[in-house]
């Protein structure tokens, strides 16, 4: 009898992955995160309005969520991966990993402007890319791991391989439909946070350190919301709840701000909304893919964040044109921040569906084995 593979090792090489997951992180929605300080100069340059330029980056969401051969053929891979290797800490990781976001924008935004004014937008656009590559190795550090409640073979059926049986799941079914909505906002920041500050009369490096802000806030909130969840103190699913209403409520504080009276001007009310923007969103990314175990089992995790990055590309596709249109009928971005705000706020209240769809997940005790809705305790599904 063929013995059965050990559960999540939670830790050894899973460390190494995280790592790798750290780095796609940082150099796919780093990168976009900060690309919004070059959308001005596209502008300019091709005489287009906010709303064209505002494709380039939701085009690149899209296509890195749903079928890009670069961007999403890493970030799935690794983000699923790394679930596997933790139980008791896997909040945690996943958290640790989607620091390199906020962790690269910190960088990256004033590198960028910086690279626009030495050598104009092409040749920004071109170091960026040399920088991408850097992703090549970061596959090869995704190492396969067998555990309880795998199949014994891949199912043979393309349609199977997809995972859409999870669709008849009715908690995944209320959590799918909770993150296509606030993926039409959640991602607007990423592309015209630098912009609106641009537009609230701050100065090119101004705008940088607003992005930086945001980013600053995103990172540490990952970490710090990680490892409080792994603690059992309260249901994934109600903190994922929470954080997405907060994250939708900095969004409106993000379009509500004043503009400021001079470009020398810090912009001090635009950088602490962007900052509470950050926390929020921060707290909200690691509980995406921290909850996804307990809805579908551990053996369907890598599907799921596959279908998970799916649902949010149509957000990406769609909100960021969304924004630039607004902005273009209105002549600033507050209408386009507060209609996405008002999405993600529409999302987090479909997620408090979940603890009725999801019974595991009601509040218990922190017991010395995982919890349930870690995913460890839940079979998987027949998909």
């Amino acid at each position: 009898m063929t013995p059965q593979p050990p559960g999540p090792p939670d830790g050894g090489w899973g460390w190494v992955v995280a790592f790798s997951a750290f780095a796609v992180n940082g150099l796919s929605y780093g990168l976009l995160r900060s690309l919004g300080l070059a959308l001005p100069d596209l502008a300019e340059h091709f005489d287009r309005s906010a709303q064209d330029t505002a494709w380039i980056s939701a085009l690149a969401l899209a296509m890195q969520q749903a079928a890009s051969a670069g961007w999403a053929l890493v970030f799935a891979p690794a983000l699923g991966t790394l679930s596997r290797y933790f139980s008791r800490r896997r909040v945690l990781a996943v958290g640790l990993a989607l620091t390199g976001n906020g962790v690269s924008s910190l960088f990256l935004a004033p590198a960028l402007q910086l690279l626009l004014d030495t050598f104009g937008w092409r040749g920004a656009l071109f170091l960026l890319g040399a920088v991408t590559l850097h992703l090549t190795p970061c596959g090869a550090l995704l190492r396969p791991l067998s555990l309880p409640g795998d199949p014994e073979a891949p199912p043979l059926n393309p349609l199977a391989a997809l995972g859409l049986g999870l669709f008849k799941h009715r908690a995944f079914s209320v959590f799918a439909l909770g993150t296509a909505l606030i993926g039409g906002g959640y991602f607007v920041p990423y592309v015209h946070l630098a912009p609106h500050a641009l537009d609230r009369g701050l100065g090119g490096y101004g705008a940088a350190l607003v992005v930086a802000v945001a980013a600053v806030g995103d990172s540490g909130a990952r970490l710090v919301c990680g490892c409080l969840a792994d603690q059992g103190w309260v249901p994934l699913p109600r903190l994922l709840a929470l954080f997405g209403a907060l994250t939708g409520l900095g969004l409106l504080a993000v379009g509500l701000v004043p503009a400021v009276g001079s470009e020398d001007d810090w912009g001090g009310p635009l950088l602490a909304a962007a900052g509470a923007y950050g926390l929020s969103a921060g707290s909200y990314a690691p509980l995406v893919f921290g909850v996804l175990p307990g809805l579908v089992g551990i053996g369907g995790v890598v599907q799921a964040t596959g279908l998970v990055m799916m649902l949010m590309s149509l957000g990406g596709l769609l909100g960021p044109p969304l924004s630039g249109f607004l902005r273009d009928e209105t002549g600033n971005f507050t209408a386009s921040f507060l209609v996405c705000g008002s999405f993600i706020l529409s999302g987090s209240f479909i997620y408090l569906g979940l603890p009725r769809a999801l019974p595991s997940c009601r509040p218990t005790s922190p017991p010395a084995t995982p919890p349930p809705e870690r995913g460890e305790l839940l079979p998987m599904p027949q998909v």
